[in-house]
């Protein structure tokens, strides 16, 4: 893929940013060992350790702030912010759950997935609390308590599906076909062809505190990662990184992608 720098990408930020007055950090972790990372606000990071079961809490300079969800969780992937709580995906039993955490780490519920959603650890938040999956026969649900009901027909891939929270609605991306966004009542925002050749392997998507998107892909004939950012508005990728042994990456404030080190701690 020839690679290119997104000039007017670069004007936008740099004109949002003149008109900030609050510092912000330079940069911010996006992907931690393979692992998107869940921003809050732009000084505080949310991430799993699936090792710990746990979720670790990072400030800006990297230090871990704080560490929830000892004991509850087992083996947590992807994580969302939304509203006051944390939710968490898990596996109880080999079954997909949803685990909803306080801001302190208290368990709020668990939300069983096991007969609905057809891949674990995929899931969007909705601003009512909702959670979206894909479910059998080609539809996204949304899981409320005392319902389920469907957000969208979608295609069904040949590979497994990845589905995570952006732009205040639901990302959908299906691996050699396309990536799309709906908004929170599950009409299309933008639908883009699939951009990555076969030999890419997605395994995660992330959203950072500026409302980026972030694809992470493994590369198998030279195991290597590589990082890909995309417009929001539009879903052009429009930043990458160059391809890299490790899976840890971060991106500046005008969207340059790169190896995330020290002082991020591996989780």
């Amino acid at each position: 893929m020839a690679h290119r720098i997104a000039h007017v990408l670069v004007a936008g930020a740099a004109a949002l940013l003149a008109g900030c007055d609050a510092p912000a950090a330079t940069s911010e972790p996006i992907f931690l060992s393979g692992r998107a990372v869940e921003p809050d606000g732009d000084s505080l990071f949310a991430v799993t350790a699936g090792d710990a079961g746990a979720l670790l809490i990072y400030d800006a300079s990297g230090r871990v702030r704080d560490t929830l969800g000892l004991g509850l969780l087992r083996n947590p992937v992807h994580v969302q912010l939304q509203g006051d709580a944390w939710y968490v995906s898990d596996l109880e039993d080999g079954a997909p759950v949803v685990v909803v955490l306080g801001r302190d780490g208290t368990l709020r519920r668990r939300v069983p997935l096991a007969g609905i959603a057809t891949q674990p650890h995929q899931f969007a938040v909705l601003a009512d609390g909702a959670i979206v999956v894909e479910g059998s026969a080609g539809s996204l649900v949304a899981v409320r308590e005392d319902s389920v009901s469907t957000f969208a027909v979608v295609e069904i891939g040949k590979r497994p599906s990845l589905v995570t929270g952006a732009g205040g609605g639901v990302l959908h991306a299906i691996p050699d076909q396309t990536i799309t966004l709906y908004n929170g009542f599950g009409n299309i925002r933008w639908r883009v062809e699939w951009p990555w050749a076969e030999s890419a392997f997605v395994s995660a998507i992330g959203e950072d505190s500026r409302g980026r998107i972030h694809f992470i892909a493994g590369v198998a004939r030279d195991n290597t990662f590589v990082a890909y950012s995309m417009t929001p508005g539009t879903g052009e990728v429009v930043w990458w990184s160059e391809p890299q042994r490790g899976a840890s990456f971060e991106v500046s404030r005008l969207g340059k992608l790169s190896p995330a080190e020290d002082p991020w701690a591996t989780p």
